[in-house]
């Protein structure tokens, strides 16, 4: 059934806005949209600019990357890049279930060291708002899990970095012992922050 809007009504974003959470740690935020449904599915406004800034999520994403993991239990992280290429994400999930993690690596924060987390779900459509200064993974909860993922900065391979998954400054409770985990080389390769300075500072 349609409604009649004014000519000069507002946007229609401003009518479906998305629920913005800030996490512990404020700057990293999930955000869930509203879904709309009848009998055909649902319909849902996954990305909004003006709904976002004025919501605190000021990036201008460039591009979007998406990944497929096979088996659950695959771990994608911890990444960053250094600036100038440092990269905002806003990361959802199109199939599938991630435990999704935000590290914050910015020297002189007073959550430097901590990580904000949240499960995302293809059922309920939720995102999370990872900014620059945070090194961003997840590990996916179920078989062939589709991961969609906004960035504020092309890939550039020289400033390509990471951590541990497993260092024990972040600590973070995946859920899962280590050596059930599916990993790529280069991440089970990755330094610990002990062995390479951040190169984010807060402020």
């Amino acid at each position: 059934r349609l409604t009649n809007i004014p000519f000069d009504a507002p946007p229609p974003s401003i009518y479906t806005s998305p629920m913005f959470t800030r996490l512990s740690i404020p700057e990293v935020i999930l955000i869930t949209p509203k879904r709309f449904g009848d009998a055909r599915g649902w319909f849902s406004e996954v990305y909004s600019t003006a709904l976002f800034q004025q919501n605190g999520v000021t990036d201008v994403f460039i591009q979007d990357n998406q990944s497929l993991s096979a088996a659950p239990g695959t771990l994608r992280g911890l990444h960053f890049q250094h600036p100038p290429y440092a990269q905002a994400k806003l990361v959802r999930v199109v199939r599938g279930t991630i435990f999704d993690v935000a590290v914050d690596i910015r020297r002189g924060s007073p959550t430097f060291g901590q990580y904000a987390a949240a499960e995302l779900t293809a059922e309920h459509g939720e995102q999370l708002y990872v900014p620059a200064g945070f090194a961003h993974g997840f590990l996916t909860r179920t078989p062939d899990t589709e991961v969609l993922y906004k960035v504020s900065a092309a890939y550039a391979p020289t400033a390509d970095a990471g951590y541990r998954f497993d260092d024990p400054t972040f600590a973070i409770k995946w859920g899962a012992e280590a050596s059930t985990l599916t990993l790529s080389d280069k991440d089970a390769k990755l330094p610990f922050l002990t062995e390479r300075e951040t190169p984010f500072v807060y402020g």
